[in-house]
């Protein structure tokens, strides 16, 4: 099958279902108001609540939720076969992973922009509230590690990798500074001189690989990039947002779309033909990474590229204390989520180009692909031409560029360039995991304060500059620790689990404060993929802990993820009995988008008179609304 057909097929079904479904949940049931005072008004400090340009807030978001799900996911799950896949890509991505994150940033943004164990406390009780608080700290340590040993398998012993990302940090404080004190509001320049220098950064790496100074300094083990991500994510979580992460996920962004675009159209222009089956013999398990099999595993392998609970950190994290209008929710929440399954689609597209057998070489360890008893086709032409030995590099980042690289390759005028796009596609996948890596970090920080804050209220100040900084340090060394300690065939498998589980946790406080609204009525926007996911993430948590970490003996594993389902499993207890409790309680209500606006501009009107924040609010977000 042609490759072309999944990238047409994608783009109408994401486009119609944001004009259709989420328009639908932003007016008929969440009720967006754009004349609504946001919380990065209200709560203006400069450092964490701070009203940021749409697009700047879109650039961030998307770069922080687009991680390594979907990039490495629907890379690793291509060992089933293209179908299962790209099936769950776009039934997961419209109805449940774009609604998913939506909602949530609704939800928190009407609750001051707090985090969801806040949330939780706040609509279901203090109990709920704190399972939630210690659930979602748990799962956000454990995605941490999951990003970040990704990176450290496709960046280690590449000098011109580890340079290349390594530049994009100091390029990204110089841009925070330029367009915070420099030329304050002047976005395109910004811009413009932070995309010129992080491609700079790119065209500079062979020259740094090819350096006998610069080499040795830039080749670091996986230990050495492990260490290197723990220091950047306690630095990142602990400097003020507009300083790194902001820019960083701005500019970053930029290059994801950028290049997923040009992937795109390189797969129209190429016309790769789908070379691995629509299912394979792996799908009843066995396969080279993901041991399971199909069904419930391509629940978990792909993640972020169909619903991703992670999400829910940036949604009720950094995103609802910088949006400057309620009316952003759609394009931020709904369509940054559907922009990510996108990239997820056109990440499987490239690994299914590869040949099944060099696909396979390079996603498994040399002894597991021995015991396949595959013979590699054209992988040793492919290692050449990019210049490094791309075999048996476990993790899916790899092997995606080099898809990646062979379809700009095919390119016509462009075919001598492929060591090149080699090296630029994985700068590209380790930037979409590094904005993971600092965001989640930060969100972390956020949780474990506002934990701490419950016995030590002076803790759960975020503006307390001690406080910050030991609860970074804390957040970095848990997930540091994982990732020094275990590999990807252990820490993948709960990753997925983790994440999944999350959002099992956020879609049940989501349909409580749909309840609360007197919108029952809709609330099956989101009980449906929440009941969907219960049934297959805790029948993956089972296998899991029964079929893998049990028999090896990952008794860690094995506790955390027991102690998880406990924790999500008293969440939703409470959820489900404040819902029906609320269903009964709550009148009615029948109001849209229309009818709260009419209302609320009457009152914004009135508050302009006394308040300066309202007035700041009226000022900078009405008429560009």
């Amino acid at each position: 099958m042609n490759g072309l057909y999944l990238v047409i097929i994608s783009a109408l079904v994401f486009v119609l279902a944001y004009r259709f479904y989420g328009a639908f949940i932003a007016a008929k049931v969440l009720t967006i108001n754009q004349y609504k005072v946001t919380p990065a008004f209200r709560f203006e400090d400069g450092h964490d609540y701070v009203p940021t340009n749409k697009y700047v807030v879109f650039g961030h978001h998307f770069a922080a939720i687009a991680g390594a799900g979907p990039l490495v996911g629907p890379v690793i799950a291509a060992q089933f076969g293209y179908l299962p896949g790209a099936l769950w890509i776009l039934i997961g991505g419209v109805l449940a992973g774009a609604v998913h994150d939506m909602v949530i940033l609704f939800c928190s943004m009407r609750y001051d922009g707090k985090s969801i164990a806040e949330i939780a406390k706040a609509q279901i009780g203090d109990k709920v509230g704190l399972a939630t608080s210690f659930a979602v700290l748990f799962l956000n340590i454990l995605c941490m590690a999951g990003m970040a040993v990704v990176i450290a398998n496709a960046l280690h012993d590449s000098p011109w990798g580890a340079f290349t990302i390594g530049m994009t940090i100091p390029i990204a404080i110089f841009i925070g500074i330029y367009m915070q004190f420099l030329r304050p509001g002047k976005i395109k320049e910004g811009t413009i001189i932070g995309v010129a220098l992080t491609l700079l950064a790119v065209v500079l790496g062979p020259v740094v690989a090819a350096s006998p100074t610069l080499a040795p300094i830039f080749t670091i083990s996986a230990t050495g990039i492990s260490i290197a991500l723990i220091i950047y994510g306690f630095i990142a979580a602990a400097l003020p947002v507009w300083l790194l992460l902001a820019p960083r996920d701005y500019l970053s962004t930029y290059m994801k779309i950028g290049t997923i675009g040009a992937l795109a159209l390189g797969i129209i222009i190429v016309g790769p033909m789908i070379q691995m089956p629509a299912m394979t013999q792996f799908c009843a398990g066995g396969g080279p990474v993901i041991t399971g099999p199909v069904i419930p595993y391509i629940f978990i392998t792909i993640a972020c590229g169909a619903i991703s609970g992670f999400h829910c950190m940036i949604s009720t994290g950094t995103t609802p204390k910088m949006l400057m209008n309620e009316r952003s929710i759609l394009p931020v929440g709904y369509g940054a989520m559907l922009t990510e399954s996108f990239v997820a689609m056109m990440a499987l597209i490239a690994a299914c180009s590869l040949v099944p057998n060099d696909y396979f070489a390079i996603n498994s360890s040399a002894a597991h692909f021995q015991a396949l008893g595959m013979q590699v086709v054209d992988l040793p032409q492919l290692s050449q031409m990019v210049g490094e030995n791309v075999a048996h590099r476990p993790g899916g980042a790899v092997s995606l560029a080099v898809g990646m690289a062979f379809i700009f390759s095919n390119i016509p005028g462009l075919d001598h360039l492929m060591n090149y796009w080699y090296h630029f596609c994985i700068m590209f996948e380790a930037l979409f995991i590094m904005t993971i890596i600092d965001a989640g970090t930060r969100v972390g920080r956020y949780m474990l304060q506002e934990l701490i804050g419950r016995v030590w209220p002076k803790f759960g100040d975020p503006h307390w500059t001690p406080g910050a900084i030991i609860a970074s340090a804390l957040i970095c060394a848990a997930w540091g620790y994982i990732v020094l300690q275990g590999n990807l065939s252990t820490i993948w498998p709960i990753f997925g689990v983790s994440n999944q589980l999350l959002a099992i946790i956020s879609l049940a406080i989501s349909s409580v404060v749909i309840c609360s609204m007197g919108k029952a009525r809709y609330v099956w926007v989101t009980v449906l993929p929440w009941a969907f996911l219960t049934v297959v993430i805790f029948w993956a948590d089972f296998l899991n802990m029964f079929t893998i970490y049990l028999p090896q003996g990952e008794w860690l594993m094995f506790i955390v993820s027991a102690i998880m389902a406990i924790l999500v499993i008293i969440v939703c207890i409470g959820a489900i009995k404040r819902c029906l409790a609320l269903s009964k309680t709550v009148p009615p209500s029948y109001s849209t988008t229309e009818s709260v606006e009419a209302e609320e501009l009457k009152h914004l009107e009135e508050l302009v008179k006394t308040d300066p924040k309202a007035q700041r609010f009226k000022e900078l977000t009405i008429s560009s609304h």
